[in-house]
């Protein structure tokens, strides 16, 4: 069969929803490419909405993948604000959630991505509460926030991970009161352990952030559809105008569940399984960005990444694998942040109990250092903080698995290009 007598069917509207139909045209694949995005807006980074878009540094326009035109030039089909209910994998066909109409596949891209989690607490229905994922939630908390500057108003932040920390440095650059209740002892704990995360508190801190660590949310207080405030576990009421819950993110498999494709279990994050061609158990069916679960011989484990990195990367990938090219998705996953003049990179793959220290490169008081999370001499991951130009060797660091000295590791005088031989 010739491309252009197949259909590939591409489920989601993200970064690598589109990034994978723009791989497909570029690679020279000449049949129907059908894009479903359940929003609205045309597909679009998610960075920019916790960060430049949030502050009001970045336009709109700025953070939509392609140009609108672009679809239409380049033969991809597009549906906006359209959902698919149903995947037939015998009949290969996907069902459009609002009319019924069903679509053949040849080949099927599941990018579907993540939702947020909602907080299970009575209260949350009140006009005052707030997730941050989609373009349009984003657009109504920039309002939000310059509001609450403008008027000494209060935002609790249920969550101390990227986005809460993101959104408590963007509300204090508008001027509004933050408080962050979180269950564990320092920001990122998941993510960077204590040691690091510590640091992320005081930076916090000194910018007028109060920290609840140890406790969560049991109850948002409210009257005539408007926050008063949020209660806490150990009975501590803290005055809210506005409540944001950002405590993580659920990879959004009800699609491939209802096709009976393999989905991983929560010790390994959830999320659809694939292979190391981003290839699902269903061999004409792919996944890839939030919702894909994959090998990673780097790290000799299953692993799902919710960053903007592997969407970019992810969707070429599995695009180059479903016209049968030999792709092994092995990426190190990346991720960066921006939190008043901070600015990290984070490269590799280091959850909590992988290691066995942290050796710091450079001076952490100053907040101009690379972070090293190490087992055994090698280098699980590193984060270079105000550092730059570093990320490829910290990169070639982890990817090596070589035992390194880590003397020289911390040794700024050291070049981190020579302790890869």
């Amino acid at each position: 069969m010739v491309d252009a007598d197949q259909t590939f069917v591409i489920v989601g509207g993200g970064l690598a929803g589109a990034k994978a139909a723009e791989t497909l045209r570029a690679e020279g694949f000449t049949g129907r490419v059908i894009l479903i995005c359940d929003e609205r807006d045309h597909p679009y980074e998610r960075p920019p909405l916790s960060k430049g878009y949030l502050l009001g540094k970045e336009e709109r326009d700025s953070v939509f993948v392609h140009e609108p035109a672009w679809y239409a030039q380049n033969d991809i089909e597009l549906h906006l604000g359209q959902t698919v209910d149903a995947i037939d994998r015998t009949a290969k066909t996907v069902r459009f959630g609002e009319d019924g109409t069903v679509v053949h596949y040849d080949k099927l891209l599941l990018a579907t991505g993540a939702e947020p989690r909602r907080l299970d607490i009575p209260g949350t229905d009140l006009a005052g509460v707030h997730h941050l994922r989609r373009l349009a939630h984003a657009e109504r908390l920039k309002g939000v926030l310059a509001s609450l500057g403008r008027d000494n108003g209060h935002l609790v932040i249920a969550g101390t991970g990227w986005i809460g920390l993101e959104v408590a440095a963007a509300a204090r650059e508008y001027g509004a009161e933050v408080t962050v209740v979180g269950p564990d002892p320092t920001p990122l704990h998941g993510v960077l352990g204590p040691e690091i995360g510590g640091l992320f508190a005081e930076l916090h801190r000194e910018h007028g952030v109060r920290f609840h660590f140890g406790r969560r949310l049991t109850e948002i207080v409210g009257q005539d559809g408007m926050v008063l405030a949020a209660r806490t576990d150990d009975g501590e009421e803290h005055p809210a105008h506005d409540v944001l819950a950002a405590i993580g993110a659920a990879p959004r498999t009800a699609l491939a569940e209802g096709a009976g494709l393999e989905i991983a279990d929560r010790v390994h994050g959830g999320g659809v399984v694939v292979d190391e061609r981003l290839r699902t158990s269903d061999p004409d069916i792919y996944a890839a960005g939030d919702v894909a679960s994959f090998p990673h011989a780097l790290f000799d484990t299953r692993v799902r990444v919710e960053h903007w990195a592997n969407a970019l990367n992810g969707g070429p990938a599995a695009a180059r694998a479903m016209l049968g090219q030999d792709v092994t998705y092995d990426r190190v996953p990346y991720f960066f942040s921006d939190q008043y003049d901070l600015g990290m990179e984070y490269s590799g793959w280091a959850p909590p109990g992988s290691y066995d220290q942290v050796v710091i490169r450079g001076d952490a008081g100053k907040r101009e250092f690379i972070a090293f999370w190490v087992k055994e001499g090698r280098v699980l991951a590193g984060m270079n903080v105000n550092v730059w130009d570093v990320t490829e060797p910290i990169q070639r660091l982890v990817r090596s698995r070589a035992q390194v000295n880590t003397e020289a590791l911390a040794d700024p005088h050291v070049s981190l290009e020579n302790l890869v031989a």
